[in-house]
């Protein structure tokens, strides 16, 4: 069986459940704010975060409405932060496709960002759990530290790996977290149950984004975002970091304050992105990945084997070997 059908066959009827709630919670009678909406959803990918929720639901109980809820909530949050972020980073594609605010513009995309959190909130709050909408407050505002911490870390003339390690932690692997914790909690956990759901998600999380930062040293029009994208916003990843780290290269060093301080050129960056690969970062990455891998296999080795453990094994292995 394909891996994403395998990863939704324990939770088939719950995910259609799911895509009726999300599209009646999408509902609007704004023209302009429809057809901002109707542009995000062109490209939706293949909802791995609401089926991270029910597949944590699922693995302690049966997926009910407040699974359903939370599940809009986190899946609407997501995103109106891909729709913001797109604007503070001036990015004029998203998944391939053109963003909100290249094809409309800021004004628009920060309002109908605004519109997404804003229902968010009141899905969440339809839970009527209180322990979950904490999860989600608390989401909103890590998602925004981390952007702020990222921005911050451009003066920063150290190639911190912790810091490194803290963003990805605020920006992606939180709201992983958030997504497994909650689904936990919408069939009533207690505390324990509910803190190994929220760190399988973190390792989940963070495995999604190193993967991410590894395909930017690579080129591919399926991923929808050019060889290099992430020095062109200033951002160094965990490739180039042990590479500049382990190296201590000179050149590579004032390169890489360029890049931080968005001055650096395209050839200057093309010669980074070689130098993380001839020194060892791409396997770096990679070693580093497998780690929190088998930090989530741990995890899931004391759950009965079940369809929803291999759902979610098959899950981990699609996050670690997808191709964009």
């Amino acid at each position: 069986m394909e891996s994403i059908s395998l990863i939704k066959s324990p939770i088939s009827v719950e995910l259609e459940e799911f895509k009726k709630h999300f599209d009646t919670s999408l509902s609007s009678s704004n023209l302009l704010l429809n057809s901002v909406i109707a542009h995000i959803r062109q490209k939706n990918g293949k909802m791995m975060r609401p089926i991270l929720v029910l597949l944590a639901a699922k693995l302690y109980g049966e997926v009910c409405p407040a699974t359903l809820h939370a599940a809009v909530a986190l899946e609407l949050l997501h995103n109106a932060s891909l729709v913001h972020d797109d604007v503070v980073d001036e990015s004029t594609e998203r998944r391939g496709q053109l963003s909100v605010n290249a094809i409309f513009n800021n004004k628009v995309a920060v309002l109908s960002g605004d519109y997404l959190l804003a229902t968010a909130l009141v899905e969440v709050g339809m839970t009527r759990n209180y322990d979950i909408i904490d999860v989600v407050s608390n989401l909103g505002q890590d998602l925004a530290e981390g952007e702020l911490l990222q921005l911050s870390n451009v003066s920063n003339p150290h190639f911190s790996e912790d810091i490194y390690f803290d963003v990805i932690s605020k920006k992606t692997a939180v709201l992983f977290a958030a997504c497994t914790k909650a689904g936990a909690l919408s069939v009533g956990v207690d505390g324990e149950k509910a803190e190994y759901a929220r760190l399988l998600g973190e390792y989940i999380g963070l495995c999604f984004q190193i993967k991410d930062d590894i395909f930017d040293y690579y080129e591919s029009k399926e991923i929808g975002k050019p060889t290099g994208n992430d020095m062109l916003e200033g951002k160094l990843t965990l490739p180039v970091l042990y590479a500049l780290n382990s190296t201590e290269n000179s050149t590579a060093q004032a390169i890489a304050v360029k890049v931080k301080s968005g001055t650096a050129s395209d050839e200057e960056i093309a010669h980074l992105i070689d130098f993380a690969k001839q020194n060892g970062g791409i396997e770096y990455a990679i070693q580093t990945m497998y780690t929190y891998k088998e930090k989530a296999l741990q995890l899931l080795s004391v759950v009965p084997d079940t369809d929803v453990k291999k759902a979610l094994i098959s899950y981990l292995d699609y996050v670690i070997e997808r191709d964009k």
